[in-house]
């Protein structure tokens, strides 16, 4: 396995938890200082090349069957790491949250079933936690027509992340009608979320990895994502409808991007936070089901789910073409999490 990007903080954790289960990934990245250091602190292989650079990226991933992509924003570095799997027949996952991203891969299906790779992007808590829950709401009411999912991260966000986020502020918001993925306003809706004992709050919608991939793990063809954001940041997504040009500019993207604390959350803080999740589906007859769930902090989770369908792959596991994390291996795979507990919520109808 390749896991490239390993010196940024996701895939530094991933890489020193793949060690931990007793895996011997090859690192790689475009930083020879980090890659060098990180590679020596734990007795990996590793290599240093841009993802312009071709050859050496062809190389790399021929002495491997699979890579774990964690090198963002996954809109500007996915394809060429895609495109070079098909071309040395290996297996892409990577850690994305971004619609494009996904529809993008899904588009490579039949190009990754010729080429006998599984494609699926999305390994990490974007989206498996979520999608998995999808799958179980649609397993429980196999007739829904409706899917609503939200999330409640309890921690901070890594310096990557936020990147990310901030590169896309002037984008908007998305939804799913009738099988189509719709542009609407950022922060377009908000609702109170119940999820359990005791913590109710106010989800507002964004357009989140799922609005994507759970149609494929479902084929409810009606999706929304909600999350929970400070006050604070739901004023700036709404102000973002009418700043969104200023906003996307270079020089004001430069200053946002400056602002951004390096790293993330330490060790402790990642064993302290945790993630709480609830979704819903409801069907044209009437009848509704809801679901909760909880497992560990967003980036824990990422590492352990991410190395979990890897440890997958590399045994054989895997269905050729584009798949998502529930569509391959299930409504339960994230109950393989340690951590991870899901409940179900009395149905109406």
């Amino acid at each position: 396995m390749l896991i490239y990007g390993a010196n940024g903080y996701t895939g530094e954790l991933i890489t020193r938890y793949a060690v931990e289960r007793g895996m011997r990934p090859i690192i790689a990245g475009r930083n020879e200082t980090a890659i060098r250091a990180l590679a020596e602190k734990h007795g990996l292989g590793h290599r240093v090349f841009s993802l312009d650079e071709t050859a050496k990226l062809d190389a790399a991933l021929n002495e491997v069957a699979m890579v774990l992509h964690c090198a963002g924003p996954f809109s500007m570095t996915s394809r060429q790491m895609g495109e070079a799997c098909l071309r040395t027949k290996t297996h892409y996952t990577d850690i994305t949250g971004e619609i494009a991203v996904f529809e993008a891969c899904a588009a490579a299906d039949g190009k990754a079933k010729d080429a006998g790779i599984m494609i699926m992007p999305g390994v990490g808590f974007d989206v498996v936690p979520s999608d998995c829950l999808a799958r179980h709401l649609k397993d429980r009411l196999p007739t829904a027509t409706d899917l609503t999912l939200a999330f409640y991260g309890i921690g901070r966000m890594s310096h990557g992340t936020q990147a990310t986020m901030t590169m896309n502020i002037g984008n908007g918001g998305a939804v799913r009608r009738e099988g189509k993925i719709m542009p609407v306003p950022a922060a377009w809706r908000t609702r109170e979320i119940d999820f359990g004992e005791g913590v109710v709050k106010t989800g507002v919608t964004i357009p989140w990895g799922d609005v994507s991939t759970a149609f494929y793990s479902t084929g409810i063809p009606n999706i929304e994502v909600y999350t929970v954001a400070p006050r604070s940041a739901v004023k700036m997504m709404k102000l973002s409808r009418y700043l969104g040009p200023l906003l996307s500019t270079r020089p004001i993207q430069r200053y946002l991007q400056s602002k951004i604390p390096p790293g993330g959350p330490t060790d402790e803080e990642r064993a302290k936070g945790k993630t709480l999740l609830w979704g819903e589906v409801s069907d044209e007859a009437g009848g509704r089901v809801e679901a909760r769930m909880e497992c560990p902090e967003g980036y824990t989770t990422t590492a352990l789910a991410a190395l979990n369908i890897a440890e997958k792959i590399l045994a054989g596991n895997f269905l050729p073409g584009f798949q998502t994390p529930a569509r391959a291996y299930g409504a339960d795979l994230i109950l393989e999490l340690d951590g991870t507990v899901r409940e179900n919520i009395t149905a109406n109808g």
